[in-house]
């Protein structure tokens, strides 16, 4: 509908389909549940063309479908496995955006030459695992692992929520002495 120059305004009662060039309303709908419902009879009849459908667009296909190979859609079309998709043989070469962007690789990060942490608890890689399907005898089901940059000395923590894992950082900055500069 926004390809045929038209804004769609939807709000918690209704949804209005307005032509931006001449400023008519073209849709009126009302919400029913989680949808809503438009009366399309009430339209004139040139209104039509912004709901009409292209069926055999490879590209809208693939874009519908997760961004199915093309090779997929053939063997989809050739086996009649999805209702609606159109017989047309899909060998198209064009890639779309998403998919393009997909398969860009980054570059690397540079490496650094120097040591940037020159004493212990500067800092502290800190990570939760859980929730384990067994639990331990005492209950818990997470487990806090903080580990030292600088010495790769690692404490593990074991939790019952993980609603105690703030607690439990800050009762540990505590016993080492450490400040940190963000509490």
């Amino acid at each position: 509908m926004c390809d045929k120059d038209n804004l769609v305004v939807f709000s918690p009662k209704q949804c209005l389909v307005v032509n931006i060039n001449t400023g008519d309303f073209l849709l009126k709908g009302k919400q029913h549940k989680n949808v809503y419902k438009v009366c399309i009879s009430s339209l004139r009849q040139n209104n039509l063309t912004c709901l009409s459908a292209l069926n055999d667009d490879v590209v809208l296909w693939h874009k519908r479908l997760g961004h199915a190979s093309l090779s997929l859609l053939n063997k989809l079309v050739s086996k009649d496995l999805v209702v609606g998709l159109p017989s047309i043989k899909y060998n198209d070469d064009k890639v779309c955006d998403a998919c393009a962007r997909g398969k860009q690789v980054r570059k690397s990060f540079k490496l650094k030459n120097c040591v940037s942490i020159t004493q212990p608890l500067e800092m502290l890689d800190v990570d939760l695992c859980g929730p384990t399907r067994i639990t331990s005898r005492c209950g818990k089901r997470y487990v806090l692992v903080i580990v030292d940059d600088y010495s790769r000395f690692t404490w593990t923590l074991f939790l019952a929520s993980k609603d105690e894992n703030f607690k439990k950082f800050l009762t540990f900055l505590k016993r080492t002495g450490k400040k940190s500069r963000f509490f």
